[in-house]
């Protein structure tokens, strides 16, 4: 206890190598409510404090039955006299140190004192287990005959049920390899061995772990020397040459001084419950991809009857020109729908392609808010709650934007009479939260447990694609974020957003808006493309447009051709090809070969782990029309080449022997 912040950190200093639990107290009432509910060895306290002076403080300690033996030793740098240190020994002092203190002579005392402690506490229980001693031996010596007659009754009945039970009791040493000091025989029914071998044999029962499950072992078991207990669950090489799932679980049984000596525990044969919940788990995901499965074929089939319909009739019958641009401009809508579905699916499973910036979250909503209450209607009241602060993410704006309007959107639906429908911002920690919450119907446990799989819903048929909240949940995701649900019935729903925050300024470009006019060019285009309808859809699309084009199915035809002497201006390449060489690895190697190369890559789906390398390079998203496709063209062809670096984490460059 002192007020002066300088000496106790001092004395914190001096004392910390002793290895015992410091605890100050700025004042004399700070350190009664402490001594209200703690115990201590010894109280270091300083005499001249504001308030309860440490006369005060002391006599308070003594009058209290719990601390009127704990020992307070003096710390004053002012009251040195005789008078003042006979009030101290009166108050209840075992010793008084003067400031400034010398902390080899504080040490001496503290350990001093602290061991005095200890062999004090020592002496009580050793006492209090002797006096039980004593009581014991009095009440067995009375009981004898009883207990030796109860004692061989037990023993019988529980070798019986160790015989009987399909369950191993062990103890073993709490030191790998946990050498076995006990096993019962029932360990022969599980893995064909006799108890005595692993007892005979300290490393036998770890030498038959599967090697892949070792060390997960000996770690969890290991653990328990400070947790107390452990399970684990491990495959064991039995005695027919077959792997069985055991589970052990066992608990620490410690010594009189505290420490861990031996562990009690359980083997179980786990084997036929691992192979239920495989095959549950097998039937769960079989379930979920059926469902899955289900919806892509209703919609796609959906959509595929307009295009295939409106295509059949196109081509068995003429007709006016009116009609024929109703039925292109239906093939269109429909295959826009399943672009749209597309999008919506690769969101979910965090494979799309995301182009995150760093954005001003307050900002973004503010200016969404006037779509959000169009998409809402006038019967639900919007009220924005956002931080005063500027909170920026790392995040792709247009998917936060269509995360907050699904969201909306399934708010409005939950709240049919009209509600309140509240959107607020906040900072914690490393993430900026965007707090969605509405007055609405909220939801059951069975509908939380599946609100984020594609194509579930719980509206009716035709009222919802079951694909709004799985796209929230796959945009997060791949944003490095988490989505947090809170839901009450008949209390409303809460969707927490956690994003990343970025230290950066708000770095949002003007939306790209679609071209006006498709201008082409002359330029000589490589276009390289394994599928074959695509390359000539390609082809078609780029020589209408004035360009010369080269083609190439897969890597190695295009590298003969930028190595060759033949004049290409821009590469056009498909991120996805067979032959083990990508899309970006390829203008990766074209750039070395032709340092001034515009490179251009195109996919309709990168895969796991090449969403990041795609920054490398511009990239345009399948499907793409002629319009977009030529306005990235000229926005390449028409600036000079800017060296890209290679995003953090990309592996390097792995080239063919053909482009070697």
């Amino acid at each position: 206890m002192d007020d002066d912040e300088r000496n106790a950190f001092a004395a914190v200093q001096a004392l910390e190598e002793l290895g015992h639990d410091l605890i100050v107290a700025r004042s004399g009432e700070e350190a009664l409510r402490r001594l209200l509910t703690e115990q201590f060895a010894l109280i270091l306290l300083d005499l001249h404090m504001p308030g309860m002076d440490g006369y005060e403080t002391a006599a308070l300690i003594r009058s209290r039955k719990r601390t009127a033996s704990t020992p307070i030793v003096f710390l004053t740098a002012i009251f040195r006299d005789e008078a003042h240190v006979f009030q101290a020994y009166a108050s209840g002092a075992v010793d008084v140190v003067f400031k400034p203190v010398d902390p080899f002579i504080l040490k001496s005392k503290v350990t001093v004192l602290v061991d005095l402690y200890l062999a004090t506490e020592a002496m009580k229980r050793q006492s209090a287990y002797q006096q039980w001693l004593l009581d014991e031996h009095a009440r067995v010596k009375a009981e004898k005959a009883l207990t030796e007659r109860a004692l061989a009754r037990t023993e019988a009945r529980q070798e019986a049920i160790l015989r009987s039970l399909p369950i191993v009791v062990h103890s073993r040493s709490i030191e790998p390899p946990f050498a076995p000091q006990f096993v019962s025989d029932a360990v022969e029914k599980i893995t064909g061995f006799t108890a005595s071998r692993f007892v005979d044999e300290p490393g036998f029962g770890t030498s038959r772990i599967h090697p892949d499950d070792l060390e997960m072992v000996v770690q969890k078991v290991s653990a328990s020397a400070i947790t107390g207990h452990y399970s684990v669950e491990f495959r064991w090489l039995c005695a027919d040459g077959q792997y069985k799932v055991l589970l052990d679980e066992g608990v620490v049984a410690p010594s009189d001084d505290g420490e861990a000596r031996e562990i009690f525990g359980v083997i179980l044969d786990a084997t036929d419950r691992r192979s239920l919940e495989e095959q549950l788990a097998q039937a769960r995901k079989m379930d979920a991809v059926g469902q899955l499965t289900g919806g892509v074929a209703h919609d796609f089939n959906n959509l595929l009857t307009v295009v295939l319909g409106n295509i059949d009739i196109m081509a068995r019958k003429p007709e006016d020109d009116e009609r024929r641009a109703r039925r292109i401009d239906a093939v269109r809508q429909a295959a826009e729908r399943g672009r749209d579905l597309t999008k919506q699916l690769l969101a979910f499973s965090r494979r799309q392609h995301l182009s995150p910036v760093s954005l001003d979250v307050n900002a973004l909503i503010e200016g969404f808010a006037p779509l959000i209450r169009q998409a809402i209607g006038e019967a639900v009241t919007l009220d924005l709650l956002l931080d005063d602060a500027t909170l920026c993410a790392h995040a792709d704006p247009t998917q936060l934007e269509t995360a907050l309007l699904n969201l909306a959107v399934n708010a409005r639906d939950a709240m049919p009479e009209g509600g309140q429908l509240m959107i607020a911002t906040r900072r914690d920690r490393d993430h900026v939260v965007i707090e969605v919450r509405d007055t609405g119907v909220g939801m059951s446990p069975e509908v939380l447990d599946r609100v984020f799989e594609p194509f579930f819903t719980t509206k009716e048929v035709g009222k919802g694609s079951g694909l709004g909240l799985s796209q929230v949940y796959g945009f997060v995701r791949q944003s490095d974020g988490e989505v947090q649900l809170h839901s009450t019935v008949g209390q409303g729903t809460t969707f927490c957003l956690r994003l990343p925050v970025s230290d950066e300024p708000d770095a949002r470009a003007e939306p790209e808006a679609a071209p006006a006019t498709v201008e082409g060019g002359r330029e000589r285009i490589l276009v390289v493309e394994d599928d074959p309808t695509v390359l000539t859809l390609t082809l078609d699309m780029l020589s209408g447009l004035g360009y010369q084009v080269v083609t190439a199915t897969n890597a190695n035809e295009a590298l003969e051709v930028i190595q060759s002497d033949a004049p290409i201006d821009l590469l056009f390449s498909d991120v996805v090809m067979p032959g083990g060489v990508s899309g970006v690895s390829l203008a990766r190697t074209a750039r070395e070969l032709r340092p001034g190369l515009r490179v251009l890559l195109t996919s309709g789906y990168v895969g796991e782990g090449a969403v990041l390398e795609t920054k490398e390079f511009p990239l345009l998203d399948k499907p793409y029309e002629t319009r977009l496709l030529s306005a990235k063209l000229r926005t390449l062809l028409d600036h000079p080449v800017t060296r890209s670096r290679r995003p953090r984490g990309s592996r390097p460059r792995q080239t063919s022997a053909a482009a070697e």
